[in-house]
């Protein structure tokens, strides 16, 4: 891999990690139609890294009150002190009324704390449950993520397929109830929805985001879990595939350390004003801006892919 291969890559990584319109399609369709090569499921694995890391930054101060809700409610139900563990079980019974997150309140709450953190640690809770699924179908297929669903064919094809079920997502979907409203159905929906991500072509945030519509949560309750729960699959992902980074199963471009460093570093600085945009972005537009561009580049794949001008695997 060249030095200008790992920027092109780098930066193609951050704008597109969180679109819905699927990261590791455009990083395999860049690499094939440009490069002439692939550079490979691990590489493209390690580079979200910096594009989670740009998740990790942007929500920090909610993933902090996630986490001080999830271990101290958790711990308080160990010593047999939580009321948070007795009134809100994970089941499908939300609260009903619960405060909008301010940080410019005292404490970083607009109403009630004990209701803020009531929602803090079931949302906890169910980005724990929501992974378990592509957890565990992410280990047993890594061979076959790593080789067959890396052919151009099949993530053309996905990439068409999965279009018209997010405008269909956008068209069906009731987009009534916020974040405040998030159950252990949605959790465990959004989180199957994620296992289709391991397929190039389908989106992650696509598949949740669209997962979240269908269940009548609003565009931005979607989009922000989804954002959510993508950080301990990728983070996994990534570091498990850091040692094949450097050689790709196969033929494939084969990166330095320096090389694979600065690519995520760019995705990093990318990635952060993607998300920042997407979330503005989806307060006022639907996804279907996006699934135009998703058929049309599907398409055009198809068509070199038919006259032979770029090859499948």
């Amino acid at each position: 891999m060249t030095w200008v291969q790992a920027l092109v890559l780098g930066l193609v990584q951050g704008l597109t990690e969180f679109l819905p319109i699927s990261s590791s399609a455009h990083m395999r369709i860049v690499s094939a139609v440009f490069f002439g090569d692939d550079a490979g499921a691990s590489f493209t694995a390690v580079t979200q890294l910096g594009t989670e890391a740009a998740v990790l930054v942007y929500f920090a101060k909610d993933i902090w009150r996630i986490l001080l809700a999830w271990f101290g409610v958790n711990w308080e139900k160990i010593t047999g002190r939580s009321k948070v563990a007795q009134t809100v079980p994970l089941h499908d019974q939300p609260t009903q009324v619960l405060p909008v997150y301010d940080p410019d309140m005292p404490g970083g709450y607009a109403m009630d704390t004990e209701q803020q953190r009531r929602l803090d640690y079931r949302v906890g809770w169910y980005v724990i449950i929501a992974t378990i699924p592509i957890g565990v179908l992410g280990f047993l297929f890594k061979d076959e993520i790593r080789t067959g669903a890396r052919n151009l064919w099949l993530v053309s094809t996905m990439l068409i397929v999965f279009a018209l079920v997010i405008a269909a997502g956008e068209y069906y979907g009731r987009k009534q109830r916020p974040i405040e409203q998030l159950t252990t159905r949605d959790g465990l929906v959004m989180g199957f929805a994620q296992c289709l991500a391991l397929i190039p072509g389908v989106s992650r945030s696509g598949a949740t985001s669209t997962a979240g519509l269908f269940l009548g949560l609003t565009r931005e309750a979607a989009v922000r879990f989804s954002f959510l729960l993508a950080i301990p699959a990728v983070l996994a992902s990534g570091l498990f595939s850091l040692p094949d980074a450097f050689e790709p199963a196969g033929e494939g471009l084969n990166a330095s350390g320096p090389q694979i460093f600065v690519a995520t570093v760019i995705s990093f600085v990318v990635g952060y004003a993607s998300v920042a945009w997407l979330l503005k972005f989806v307060a006022k537009h639907s996804l279907d801006w996006f699934v135009g561009y998703r058929i049309i580049l599907g398409l055009t794949v198809m068509a070199l892919l038919a006259t032979g001008i770029v090859p499948a695997t």
